[in-house]
């Protein structure tokens, strides 16, 4: 199994007349991925290669039965493309554009308040289930069907070389998130820990974390509560000095708040297999799972 997207998942592009839909669109359709909508205003009627674009996501999803939309609107207009696929009822909305004002974003967050739509992102490489279907950015060959692990992390590029690790050892994916690095965001660790707690296909989960925030220790007394399955854990930015942003936005130690230390020991705490040198990080999976 996977969560929260699979072969079924109908897929519209918000932005996919811009050069980063349309480049990524192509390949999500390559990789077999069931694209079935474009939405760009003013340019309804039109096609990119053969996906029909519409003017907004209500139409798109009207008729084309899309459940899922993938964001590449430039920043200015994101929390806009995000609130119109939340009234068209979109389920799923995967955000990858970065560099949203942390203020749209508190918007968005208010407004989706008691909606039926889940947000990925934003600034996120996407989600996808290996062999079925990828909505985002990431290398999809680098990953490897058929389970039995789940991979969660807040950077985009730290994901892929966790993947193609596990991959180097043979270990296939259920399903690859990446939730973003922002300080305001959508799906968090926890939302992906149950979801992967609850999937029987998932044997054990990849959890890569960063400095900033407390979203790790949040999620590590969620694990020593409510998951049965391995962990194994990774905090980038150990060496980070305080008060230095580091890649990401939400990436930033203020205080004694959001140390790689702190998170560390959380993760140690509540069971998890902590990996402290990402050049290990296939062959520390080989042997926890």
């Amino acid at each position: 199994m996977s969560i929260f997207v699979n072969k079924d998942t109908r897929i519209l592009v918000q932005g996919i007349t811009g050069r980063e839909g349309q480049f990524h669109t192509r390949q999500c359709i390559e990789y077999g991925t069931n694209v079935v909508a474009g939405v760009t205003p003013g340019k309804g009627g039109q096609k990119m290669d053969d996906v029909p674009v519409f003017n907004t996501v209500k139409d798109a999803a009207d008729k084309t039965g899309a459940n899922c939309s993938m964001i590449f609107v430039p920043p200015p207009f994101a929390a806009d493309a995000i609130m119109e696929a939340t009234d068209a009822g979109i389920e799923l909305i995967v955000t990858i554009t970065e560099g949203i004002p942390v203020m749209d974003m508190m918007k968005v967050k208010n407004y989706m308040e008691g909606k039926n739509s889940r947000l990925i992102g934003p600034n996120c490489p996407g989600i996808i289930t290996p062999g079925e279907c990828k909505v985002g950015i990431m290398p999809g060959p680098t990953h490897k069907p058929g389970g039995p692990i789940g991979v969660i992390s807040r950077s985009g590029t730290l994901t892929y070389e966790v993947v193609h690790q596990l991959t180097m050892q043979d270990i296939g994916q259920t399903t690859c998130i990446g939730i973003g690095g922002d300080p305001v965001n959508g799906t968090n660790f926890i939302d992906c820990l149950d979801a992967f707690e609850k999937d029987p296909e998932t044997k054990g989960i990849v959890m890569v974390g960063e400095i900033g925030g407390n979203a790790e220790e949040l999620a590590s007394e969620f694990i020593t509560k409510n998951v049965t399955k391995p962990v194994v854990g990774f905090i980038a930015g150990l060496t980070a000095p305080p008060g230095r942003r580091m890649g990401h936005a939400g990436a930033i130690i203020s205080g004694k708040s959001g140390t790689a230390q702190g998170k560390l020991d959380a993760m140690r705490k509540s069971g998890i297999h902590i990996c402290e040198n990402l050049g290990t990080f296939g062959e520390l999976c080989a042997q926890v799972f």
